[in-house]
């Protein structure tokens, strides 16, 4: 299912992301040359309707096309299939960015051969990109809190998000290969998102080493994700209609990285006096009631949270969840190794 390569092949730099198929034929990893070992590692359309990590690369590697890159780069390119069909991914297909764990789909087996070739080489740092749905700023994910993962992720954005939920992701799985991070660069068709990838691939491969010293408290905002909210299979969900099972508010992406006070509305359960929503939290524990109530049919927020990835996209909503919720956190005293 993995094509490896050594060299882009001729015109693909002149591709947009739905049209790769037309030059690859599956998931491929490229490994290209350059002056500095080991190289940087980056994985783009894991989702095929983000192509902006995609489109950062194409513009990166037009302006190196005569000469050395500054490091060695391996680049991953993955759903291809999907990208073609601007989905997220294909029915039937495992989600790619919930597959660099143990599985018995052949998804599941080329991300295994992507990350062995990987341990086997040795990389500099570990980027996966990637657009989201709803209103959401530029933000940079780690698995780790040692040091050179939030240099990683401050150098994109001082907002910075600390997750270990969902597994399978592949920032989680490279995290213990080097310095890795989930870069979220908007919504598609943003050409800032796509300058912002741009900008921040060019100064990585630029980097050296990374410091020793910790990153300084006021160039980090650091958010721990403490939830997952998803909407059980079989629910009818939507923002408009009398017939549904769970009716959302219009505006609801607004909401995303706001700082909700207790009692704010999310929708409205026409028929159940039971929250439907599923909430679970790092140790996979039911949790609904710690963060919703009922009040007659209105969904409101019990506690102060922070909401991200929001997205007015049902079939998103489906595929991957309704929304994470966050908390602040404080930034850890320096550590360079593996964090706890």
């Amino acid at each position: 299912m993995l094509t490896i390569r050594y060299e882009m092949p001729a015109g693909l730099l002149n591709l947009e992301a739905h049209e790769l198929y037309k030059k690859l034929e599956g998931p491929t990893l490229f490994h290209l040359a350059g002056r500095r070992k080991p190289p940087l590692f980056v994985s783009v359309l894991l989702h095929g309707n983000e192509p902006v990590g995609w489109e950062a690369i194409r513009h990166l590697l037009s302006q190196y096309q005569n000469r050395e890159l500054p490091r060695a780069l391996s680049l991953f390119v993955g759903n291809i299939t999907a990208a073609r069909y601007g989905l997220r991914r294909l029915d039937g297909q495992p989600d790619h960015n919930r597959i660099w764990t143990s599985g018995n789909t052949p998804e599941h087996a080329m991300a295994t051969q992507v990350y062995e070739e990987m341990a086997k080489i040795g990389l500099f740092a570990s980027i996966d990109i990637h657009n989201n749905t709803g209103l959401n700023p530029h933000y940079a994910c780690v698995n780790k809190l040692a040091t050179p993962f939030l240099h990683l992720a401050a150098l994109f954005s001082r907002t910075v998000i600390y997750f270990v939920r969902p597994q399978g992701v592949q920032s989680l799985a490279f995290a213990e290969l080097g310095p890795a991070v989930t870069l979220e660069c908007g919504q598609p068709g943003c050409p800032q998102g796509v300058a912002h990838a741009h900008e921040y691939l060019t100064a990585c491969l630029h980097l050296a080493e990374f410091p020793f010293q910790s990153v300084p408290k006021q160039d980090i905002e650091l958010f721990h994700t403490v939830a997952v909210v998803r909407i059980p299979p079989g629910l009818r969900v939507g923002f408009h209609g009398d017939d549904l099972d769970l009716r959302l508010i219009d505006n609801l992406d607004q909401l995303n990285f706001q700082e909700l006070p207790v009692n704010t509305l999310l929708g409205w359960q026409p028929s159940n006096r039971n929250i439907l929503l599923t909430v679970t939290n790092e140790q996979d524990q039911e949790i609904s009631g710690r963060y919703f109530y009922l009040n007659g049919t209105e969904l409101r927020t019990c506690r102060p949270v922070m909401p991200s990835m929001l997205t007015r996209d049902i079939r998103i909503i489906r595929q991957d969840c309704l929304c994470y919720l966050m908390e602040r956190m404080l930034l850890p005293n320096a550590s360079f190794g593996v964090s706890p």
